[in-house]
């Protein structure tokens, strides 16, 4: 058997784990492409001319791939996938990053990625080593390159203007440094940071990607992500082995080949730490989510990001919860908002999740949405982002 994620990926279409899927097997032809391209590559320290050196090319010149159908790709630094929702870009860089044997890589979310660049940034203003800089991105660059000659990250979307103010530069010097970039995201690089303010000064970073990236749309027409919620029973009790069982299943299910890792986010500077996420799907335990100091703002944010919540051990609720009950009301409320999939373990049945006390009777309208939401033509609802 041959190496690389083209021969992962047809493993595991034959262990019957994915079904074929044509747009999937061309995105797999082009990282196999850059699987081989990137064989034994080592960057020079500052140099984007190391990696066009590796092939006899200059500075100014395209190095080209075999798109794999007779075609030539002419990218310079990389791959942008693009495509819906539920198609599998994750997985599919997530097979490529597992199977690179580049020696230094590093696979993170994009979000992830820019709250680490403006820590950095923040630090370098009181970094006393860095007194006559004027910018931080140089730097940065170098110190990304240093640690990551393979960068991949996953959902790229720019919806901050301070990240829209950054990335260009940013991608500009980490290339200028040889660093190579599997980048995967919703909309094509036309579309990102649309109707953003000063959306004219993050141009530069959309002609980057249109210049030095391979540019690839995953139109499958299949929904991945839809196919594996029909059918799926979202809301389990009582808090017993089976509950956890079933929702470990379900998380298993819905993030197929994603590699799950803690993530977080930013809301009002704060940052809301999210336990175990990939593909889309968060999961957390209710005092992870509802036994700390969150409000409404974060639970919004919580929904737009993740199509799907696996939460597990709700307890019954009373007027001894109050607070825990109040921020689950707001989290349903939130979840419900965005058409996010809700899929919990419960001590109680959703009539009798808070029996009684003061509370109870405003907690009715949380008990129609918690029943609403395990209807399929609920959990098959196209999220709202």
């Amino acid at each position: 058997m041959g190496e690389g994620p083209l021969f992962a990926y047809r493993a595991k279409v034959q262990a019957g784990e994915i079904k074929p899927d044509t747009a999937q097997k061309l995105a797999m032809e082009k990282l196999q492409s850059l699987h081989h391209a990137l064989a034994g590559y080592r960057p020079s320290p500052g140099e984007a001319a190391g990696w066009l050196a590796r092939f006899g090319l200059k500075k100014s010149s395209p190095w080209t791939w075999s798109a794999g159908d007779g075609e030539q790709a002419t990218p310079r630094h990389g791959l942008y996938i693009f495509g819906e929702v539920g198609r599998g870009k994750s997985m599919l860089m997530d097979l490529f990053f597992q199977t690179t044997t580049v020696a230094r890589k590093k696979r993170i979310h994009f979000h992830e990625f820019m709250r680490d660049i403006h820590a950095a940034i923040h630090k370098w203003r009181h970094d006393e080593s860095a007194r006559g800089e004027t910018d931080p991105i140089p730097r940065l660059a170098r110190a990304i390159a240093a640690e990551a000659w393979l960068l991949c990250l996953d959902e790229l979307q720019i919806t901050d203007i301070a990240d829209a103010m950054i990335v260009g530069r940013l991608f500009r010097a980490l290339m200028d440094n040889g660093v190579i970039v599997v980048l995967t995201s919703n909309r094509p690089p036309t579309d990102l940071y649309k109707d953003g303010l000063q959306r004219d000064r993050f141009i530069p970073f959309i002609k980057l990607i249109l210049e030095q990236l391979d540019v690839l749309e995953l139109n499958s027409e299949r929904d991945y992500r839809m196919g594996r919620k029909r059918g799926l029973q979202v809301y389990h009790s009582p808090l017993d082995d089976a509950a956890e069982t079933a929702l470990e299943l379900a998380f298993a299910r819905l993030t197929e080949g994603a590699v799950a890792m803690p993530h977080s986010f930013e809301v009002n500077h704060r940052q809301v730490r999210v336990p175990l996420a990939a593909a889309g799907v968060a999961r957390f335990s209710f005092s992870q989510l509802c036994g700390l100091a969150l409000g409404p703002s974060d639970y919004l944010e919580l929904a737009r990001r993740y199509h799907t919540l696996v939460l597990s051990d709700i307890p019954t609720l009373s007027p001894g919860n109050k607070d825990e009950a109040r921020r689950f009301v707001t989290l349903v409320d939130a979840l419900y908002e965005r058409k996010v999939t809700l899929i919990c373990s419960a001590a109680a049945p959703p009539e009798t999740l808070y029996p009684e006390g003061v509370g109870a009777f405003e907690f009715l309208r949380t008990v129609s949405r918690l029943v609403e939401m395990q209807a399929e033509d609920y959990v098959t609802r196209e999220h709202v982002e």
